[in-house]
């Protein structure tokens, strides 16, 4: 189930550590590129350049994030349109951009009219949309995760899918073609859910893939996932389960992880103040963390925010200083990409009533009114808009230089 605004944290340092880093390739070689390369944003590492971001260079990005007190706009995107939105967004306030893909997006994507059996038309068009994303993304320069949003049990063959696709692209390329992906095993027990994600991770740090896995429900109604009426204890994730689960994923040798804990955040429209958000559970989670580990770092988790609808600035930022990196934000860019498109309409109504006829003369033709490009532009214009203002709630602006 979801976790509003990612994804992804890390396990041990020794897990994150260059030379136990993700793949086959030699803490020698890592060293010696590390070395030679030249930073391309002036306030990240030099492993984070303009593109796709994989691997070490993507948990270098979020150890920034969690350092300098921000969060990466995690977005759920159904096409080309609200995928480029995302990128033209990020290159206006200057930060990176996660472009999130479900499992119904990749089916829309795809389209709606091919059979969907065994999740084929799910998987081949959400890797149609991280190809677009590869061939264009180093354009808008600036730094773009690829990532999938909540996977439950019964969609596991939709991941598997994905991470075939990934590892082909990393025989090839030797990054994955994803970036990280999410499981959603909340619905099973705690041990269950994490015996699950722990496989997975084995299998996702050989090619540098980083798992975001979620404790607890996310209220609300996204994408098919429909927690509306779920008791609401479930809302609130535990220290200990935090841990258990930093614990045994810990265990992957240079596995990369996130955590999408549950802390009364909801899906769906809420207006402000209906939403009882307790993000000090996330704080006295790191503090849990951080006493069985005795280590010296106080935010030990990286967390990610699912459900971020009704929360005000103070509480999403509130979070921010507990340790979560990325946000997931899809209600709201919905309604401005269709806000965009319906103040498009309103603005040109007279001349989008027939293909001959207008204000200006009825033998005057419309096609440069009603030409589809012009009413999807307005979409993703409206989208990068609202996708900027969140950026400023997130403190994700002007990190790159």
């Amino acid at each position: 189930m979801k976790l509003a605004v990612t994804t992804l944290f890390i396990g041990s340092a020794a897990a994150f550590s260059p030379a136990a880093s993700f793949g086959v390739r030699s803490s020698a070689l890592n060293m010696a590129e590390t070395a030679t390369e030249t930073k391309a944003f002036a306030k990240l590492p030099a492993t984070v350049k303009p593109g796709v971001v994989t691997g070490k260079a993507l948990t270098d990005l979020l150890d920034n994030a969690k350092a300098q007190g921000y969060a990466i706009p995690g977005v759920n995107i159904v096409g080309s349109n609200s995928i480029n939105a995302c990128m033209e967004a990020a290159a206006k306030y200057g930060g990176p951009i996660m472009v999130t893909f479900s499992k119904g997006g990749g089916q829309f994507i795809c389209g709606k009219s091919v059979d969907n059996k065994n999740d084929q038309a799910s998987i081949a068009g959400t890797i149609a949309g991280a190809k677009h994303v590869h061939e264009v993304a180093k354009l808008y320069g600036v730094p773009v995760v690829l990532h999938t949003d909540h996977c439950q049990k019964a969609w596991l063959p939709w991941i598997d899918g994905l991470l075939t696709a990934s590892e082909e692209h990393f025989a090839k390329t030797g990054e994955p073609l994803f970036s990280s992906h999410m499981l959603d095993l909340s619905e099973e027990p705690l041990e269950e859910n994490i015996a699950i994600c722990k496989s997975y991770l084995e299998k996702f740090a050989k090619v540098g893939i980083l798992l975001e896995f979620e404790l607890g429900v996310t209220g609300g109604e996204e994408d098919g996932v429909d927690n509306s009426d779920v008791d609401s204890s479930r809302l609130y994730t535990q220290p200990e389960e935090v841990y258990y689960a930093y614990e045994q994923l810990s265990q992957v040798p240079g596995g990369a992880f996130t955590c999408a804990a549950s802390f009364g955040n909801v899906h769906g429209v809420y207006a402000p103040g209906n939403v009882d958000l307790q993000p000090i559970i996330l704080y006295n989670s790191q503090k849990y963390i951080q006493e069985k580990l005795g280590c010296e770092d106080d935010k030990p988790m990286k967390f990610v925010f699912h459900g971020g609808s009704g929360s005000s600035v103070e509480d999403i930022q509130y979070a921010i200083g507990a340790g979560v990196v990325k946000m997931n934000i899809d209600t709201d860019t919905q309604w401005a990409f269709w806000d965009g498109v319906r103040g498009y309409e309103a603005k040109y109504h007279d001349y989008l009533q027939g293909q001959i006829g207008n204000p200006e003369g009825p033998d005057k033709p419309n096609k440069k009114y009603y030409d589809p490009r012009l009413m999807l532009r307005a979409g993703e214009e409206a989208m990068a808009a609202r996708l900027v203002k969140a950026a400023e709630d997130l403190k994700c602006v002007n990190v790159l230089n």
